[in-house]
């Protein structure tokens, strides 16, 4: 009997052990704190730099466009491994390329992607005070390689506070906050988040938990893994700031909290200095709940137009330009939520679900009255279940869901699309914001559209090693797909499918740029181009662009020699306002790296950066075969239709095959009779050209418009790494509106 007690100690023995390693894992024990990383390249030659504002010059001179002004670009949205999401991202059981810190983004902005300038903007809520700490310290760094008087590239401190509500009353969506100094006074102790620190799934941290994750990759490397445990653990020990406290009397190692934009605002003025706030990814329904819109945010409270200036139209997630009268969800007369039903343009998703449960009902023998019932219940209860709504159909696939929630005539349209959240929405509200655009990359790259290839890498979307883990992580399938009763979701941990990811994959793409006119390329000259809102959006490429009022009067602000009004401009006319365009397309790219890159960083360094790819254009650009000009009047009163004051396209001219570009000039006749304020803005479209996920799930629809077949860019071994999921588009830019009010008499 002895052999037995001593294998019962044995196994307790390995139980005690197994214990105090998942415990030790969990909560980062055995991992390393991962730093910001090292700055590795000097300075962009002088020679380089000049060369680049040589060639714009010339582009400025065959287009007869003012050349007081240079166009620099640059990309005020970029995420790092100091992301929970970036981190997760980044992980081997994701096929991640492990850590992308701060540094790495310098020196991505700096000779892979060749930027004039960009900001990071890592989520708050996943900021410890040590990261925070880091994360200006880079920068700082970034910016010290050169002179900054003309510096290479100029590198803004920022962050993201990342705000997601249940309800459409409760939802404020994401805003970057991106800070003009980065000395001591002008940035605060602690960024200021929405709330707690961001959980993926249900639990503490992820879910499953860094153990469980290790465990999934049986024979791999797990030190990333203890790696992970150890940043949510340190992430998660971080107390939140006692409330109604001034922020320069907070201590520096609490999470510093606002609830509301109203909040945030406040906090940025206690703070003190030059901010501003730039609302984004605002029509992504991944995250946002149907039926939201802007109205809440439109003017008072919750709305500070001195910071909130810019606006990001165009990111890796979508484009959140286009409003359509569509929605996810109506109103009843009780206030109570209804599904709407299906129209020749979009398919809600709530609708969807019921259809796919009914037929179901139908094939197990049920009377047709009864699935009938069954499928309006499951509508109401997508509806109420919200973002986890899409988990609550047993063994449902991608598939069966079509193209349900998408906006199916938009340009590469956020996911999910809510238009009441568009950037038209809120011109109509009234809204005075310019337009750029960003990558919202989570892999430390800033500006990764400069090419259309390497999906995984520059479109933000994970790739799953294996089916067992995609349904681990997915949390999916669940139920048998022959059941017709909808899931409990009360206490289901859907893991990652909480939110749509799967069906999201196929609507990420490699990210815009923002494009400033600036007097010089200094922090200086690029942040008041921001203020002053002469700004422009594009989707990835370098196209150039001026968009001015021709007549404006002589004492408007900003009015140059030639009576000129740039794009961001505000102005009283009593006569008819008249306009021009001129727009020369991107450079069309060369293969490879520049030889400033190929010089300054070493091959490996090079490859893991950008893959072997960098910014390298050639001598050619892109043809502009189109610009669109929209009028947007903003609202009389409140309550008074939307759709009607939105003219998209009110102007549309088909530019000559001209290799220098395009020039149009129009009028808006009807405006001084109108009585009314108009927003007008154009955009200038290329020739169409490849580019990664531009298809989205790749519908082929039947006679009755529904898509019935589907191609979607899998994140699984359905569709092979090296597939970009190509598809052409006319890629484009869109300028910052000009806003024109009646004069007064």
């Amino acid at each position: 009997m002895r052999w037995v007690g001593r294998g019962l100690i044995a196994l307790a023995v390995v139980l005690l052990l197994g214990g105090w390693l998942v415990y030790a894992i969990s909560w980062g024990l055995l991992g390393r704190h991962r730093g910001p990383g090292e700055i590795a390249g000097p300075a962009v030659p002088a020679a380089t730099l000049a060369a680049r504002d040589a060639r714009q010059a010339a582009d400025v001179r065959a287009l007869g466009a003012p050349a007081a002004r240079q166009i620099l670009f640059g990309d005020l949205h970029v995420h790092t491994t100091f992301s929970t999401d970036a981190f997760t991202s980044s992980l081997p059981l994701l096929q991640g390329e492990g850590a992308h810190p701060p540094a790495d983004a310098c020196d991505y902005a700096r000779y892979c992607s060749a930027l004039d300038f960009w900001s990071i903007n890592d989520h708050a809520e996943n900021l410890t005070p040590r990261h925070w700490q880091e994360t200006v310290a880079s920068l700082r760094q970034c910016n010290a390689v050169a002179d900054e008087r003309r510096p290479d590239v100029v590198a803004f401190v920022g962050w993201e506070w990342t705000q997601v509500g249940p309800t459409p009353e409760q939802h404020y969506g994401h805003k970057n906050v991106i800070l003009r100094g980065t000395g001591e006074d002008a940035v605060p102790l602690r960024p200021v988040a929405a709330g707690q620190a961001l959980r993926v799934g249900g639990g503490r941290g992820l879910s499953p938990g860094p153990a469980a994750m290790a465990l999934l990759e049986p024979g791999g490397e797990l030190q990333p893994y203890f790696d992970f445990a150890r940043y949510m653990a340190d992430r998660d020990a971080v107390p939140e700031c006692p409330a109604d406290v001034h922020t320069r009397q907070l201590p520096g190692d609490c999470r510093e909290v606002a609830r509301t934009p109203q909040e945030l605002f406040r906090k940025l003025d206690e703070w003190g200095g030059e901010s501003l706030v730039v609302p984004h990814g605002t029509t992504w329904g991944y995250y946002t709940p149907a039926g939201s819109s802007w109205d809440k945010q439109a003017g008072g409270a919750q709305d500070d137009p001195a910071r909130q200036r810019l606006w990001e139209l165009y990111s890796g997630h979508g484009n959140t330009d286009e409003h359509r009268a569509w929605r996810a969800v109506r109103l009843g007369l009780d206030a109570l939520p209804l599904c709407p039903r299906p129209t020749d343009d979009y398919l809600p998703s709530c609708w969807r679900a019921g259809e796919i449960l009914e037929p179901r009902c139908l094939d197990a023998g049920e009377p047709e009255e009864t699935c009938a019932a069954i499928a309006a219940e499951t509508r109401q209860l997508y509806l109420a279940n919200g973002n986890r709504a899409y988990a609550m159909l047993p063994g449902q696939v991608l598939e069966d869901w079509q193209d349900a929630g998408q906006c199916r005539d938009c340009f590469l349209p956020a996911f999910n699309y809510r238009p009441g959240n568009s950037a038209q929405y809120a011109l109509a509200r009234s809204v005075r914001m310019g337009f750029i655009g960003s990558s919202d990359g989570h892999k430390g790259r800033p500006g990764t559209g400069y090419k259309e290839l390497d999906r995984v890498r520059n479109a933000d979307g994970l790739k799953f090693g294996s089916a067992a883990v995609r349904e681990r992580l997915l949390g999916q399938p669940r139920g048998e797909r022959s059941s017709y009763q909808p899931l409990d979701l009360a206490a289901f941990d859907a893991g990652f499918g909480t939110f749509e990811t799967e069906r999201m994959a196929s609507y990420l793409t490699s990210g815009g740029l923002a494009a400033v006119h600036a007097d010089g390329r200094d922090r200086e000259a690029i942040w008041r181009a921001l203020e002053r809102r002469e700004v422009y959006a594009t989707s990835g490429g370098r196209t150039l662009l001026w968009f001015d009022l021709l007549n404006a009067p002589e004492d408007a602000a900003g009015r140059r020699a030639d009576g000129t009004l740039p794009m961001g401009s505000e102005v009283q006319l009593a006569a008819a306002p008249r306009f021009r365009v001129r727009a020369a397309g991107a450079f069309e790219q060369q293969p490879g790296c520049p030889d400033y890159s190929l010089s300054a960083l070493s091959p490996e360094r090079l490859e893991q950066l950008c893959g072997g790819e960098c910014d390298h254009p050639g001598e050619r650009r892109k043809r502009i075969t189109r610009i669109e000009v929209i009028r947007v009047r903003p609202q009389l009163e409140p309550g008074e239709a939307v759709l009607p004051l939105i003219d998209d396209p009110w102007i549309r001219h088909e530019c000559p095959p001209d290799p220098a570009g395009c020039v149009f000039e129009f009028g808006d006749p009807d405006f001084p009779d109108s009585g009314r304020s108009a927003a007008y803005y154009v955009r200038a479209l290329e020739a169409p050209s490849p580019a990664v996920n531009a298809d989205g799930f790749g519908c082929e629809y039947d006679a009755s418009g529904r898509c019935t077949e589907l191609s979607p860019c899998y994140q699984d071994h359905r569709t092979p790494l090296e597939d970009d999921c190509l598809a052409e588009i006319e890629e484009r830019a869109w300028s910052s509106p000009i806003w024109v009010d009646p004069a007064r008499p």
